[in-house]
């Protein structure tokens, strides 16, 4: 019944974050354990008691000073060092300043719709098709959940108990792997389909971009190598990365306005708003489903398939694959974190780490994947794309990301190696 009811309200287009309370408070009443009832506002706001999610606004506010300070634009002018001259030159600056983004906004839709405005119109100027310009864009955003400040690794970190630090980390080996993966795709089809070779830039060009965009490395700079160093924690990186943000944007390139303050802090504190509060109710329904003894069960039955942990790990990213294709990514990973962790650690003796990065790169497939695919449709509507044309110019990129999973799953290593 319990079960019905969350399907039934899923349906209904009911916010996700009202699911899982509406459901976790279904279950009690039809149990008949009042008494849990008791427990209820303190289970909710256990959720949220917690010092890692202090990252999360203050990545989010990085994010905002650096779009408002003109931090984003820079950046991307000094990816075109690199690549400008090459066949496909564009879409090779493209994927590079994704993954500059990457490393500053930590959320996979935000960095679409702000990648889309920017290289769009540059790409489509250039020759290239709309389609592949938005496609590559959204490609981009793939990025966002294993190059630190990854949102999503924030809240695994949270969820399963384990250290966001080195999380951060061991997500720097499948990155690389992602980066290559795209940018072999990017080499094929400039073959394949003659994409226009760009002009490398004169000497007074590079010098001129790298003396305005070295500034903007600072905020990735502090983010990465402090967490790598272990100079700061996620949450101390946060905070530094968006005074960093601050001062660069106000007193270097001196784009920000202090008028623009209290917007930017509003923006963020309704944002997080949003993500706290979905993190709170899903700590209620994870005690609901633990309650109801749903991991015991659930467990029971995948030995019952198989004792191998590589089949585990493929039965997870075929389920995954399909829940994102329908639930929010955040909210899946809220969802389905207390329920597969505890299986995958104590009965396939699989390391967090390991499966904490094959979890969050799967789950953000789904914003590109219909018939939710909220990153698809924010590309489709800023780029002015139907989005099943955009959705066939990504399925190269969309089969590197799943055949990264797969040899991920294979080979755990690639991971961990990195934490030994």
């Amino acid at each position: 019944m319990t079960a019905m009811i969350f399907m039934l309200l899923l349906m209904l287009g009911v916010p996700i974050a009202f699911v899982l309370l509406g459901t976790s408070l279904a279950y009690i009443q039809i149990s008949g354990n009042a008494v849990l009832y008791q427990s209820f506002p303190q289970q909710l706001f256990s959720g949220i008691e917690k010092y890692g999610l202090m990252a999360i606004p203050l990545f989010m506010l990085a994010g905002e000073i650096m779009n408002r300070g003109g931090l984003i634009r820079r950046l991307i002018g000094l990816a075109s060092i690199l690549v400008s001259g090459l066949r496909g030159g564009l879409a090779y600056i493209n994927l590079i300043a994704n993954m500059m983004m990457a490393s500053i906004i930590g959320s996979a839709t935000a960095q679409i719709s702000i990648m889309t405005q920017a290289m769009v119109p540059e790409m489509e100027r250039a020759g290239y098709s709309r389609d592949f310009a938005a496609a590559t864009t959204a490609a981009g955003g793939l990025l966002s959940p294993i190059i630190p400040p990854s949102m999503l690794f924030v809240i695994f970190g949270v969820l399963g108990q384990i250290a966001i630090g080195d999380l951060f980390i061991a997500g720097i080996i499948p990155g690389l792997l992602l980066a290559l993966g795209f940018i072999l795709v990017i080499a094929i089809l400039g073959i394949v389909h003659d994409f226009p070779r760009g002009q490398w830039l004169t000497r007074e060009e590079i010098l001129r971009a790298a003396i305005r965009g070295i500034p903007s490395t600072t905020v990735p700079i502090i983010i990465v190598g402090g967490i790598v160093l272990g100079i700061f924690s996620p949450t101390e990186s946060a905070g530094a990365a968006a005074f960093a943000a601050l001062v660069i944007g106000r007193f270097v390139h001196k784009e920000l306005k202090l008028r623009e303050l209290p917007d930017i802090l509003l923006r963020t504190a309704v944002n997080s708003t949003i993500v706290l509060f979905l993190i709170a109710t899903a700590n209620v329904f994870g005690w609901v489903i633990i309650f109801e003894e749903v991991p015991q069960r659930l467990t029971l039955w995948l030995t019952e398939l198989s004792n191998s942990p590589f089949v585990f790990m493929l039965l997870v990213n075929i389920g995954l694959l399909v829940i994102g294709a329908f639930i929010d990514s955040l909210a899946a990973l809220i969802v389905v974190v207390p329920l597969l962790l505890p299986i995958a650690q104590g009965t396939y003796g699989i390391d967090p780490f390991h499966f904490g990065v094959v979890v969050c790169i799967n789950l953000v497939l789904g914003i590109l994947t219909p018939p939710v695919g909220a990153g698809l449709f924010i590309s489709a509507t800023l780029a002015r794309v139907t989005p099943g044309r955009i959705f066939i110019a990504l399925a190269p990129f969309l089969l590197v990301t799943i055949a990264v999973l797969v040899l991920l799953s294979w080979q755990p290593r690639l991971v961990t190696i990195v934490l030994e």
